[in-house]
């Protein structure tokens, strides 16, 4: 393995990272407003929607700690061929690899949660098509 080949990690991770972060603040924002509305006003459907982005939030973070873990994998992985352990650096381009895996399930289950959250929030919702 060369230097180039876990140096190709580092845009994808940062990427993924900075899309991590994103809905990570788009959800925490979400949260609040549905909280301070449920503080005025408690609602069922409303308390099921805070659950629902607990959840959310909780594999978000989750996704971040294995996404970073990855980087710290991935740049030892590069000192470890600079420094000449080629066997060390393949082991922890290994695991830098797994632990991205690791975050993109997270990152699917996450996506699952939202859908069902979508459809939870659209089920009383009835379009026949037809314009008036």
């Amino acid at each position: 393995m060369e230097l180039t080949t876990p140096a190709l990690l580092f845009p994808a991770i940062s990427l993924l990272m900075l899309a991590y972060t994103n809905r990570f603040i788009v959800l925490a924002d979400l949260m609040r407003k549905l909280y301070a509305e449920y503080q005025e006003e408690p609602d069922q459907g409303v308390a099921k929607q805070i659950v629902n982005l607990q959840v959310r939030i909780s594999l978000i973070k989750y996704m971040q700690i294995c996404g970073a873990i990855s980087f710290f994998f991935c740049v030892t992985c590069m000192f470890l061929l600079f420094a000449g352990s080629t066997i060390l650096a393949n082991i922890s381009f290994a695991v830098a690899l797994l632990l991205l895996l690791a975050s993109l399930a997270l990152l699917v289950r996450e996506l699952q949660l939202s859908i069902d959250a979508l459809d939870v929030h659209l089920s009383d919702f009835n379009y026949d098509g037809q314009e008036s």
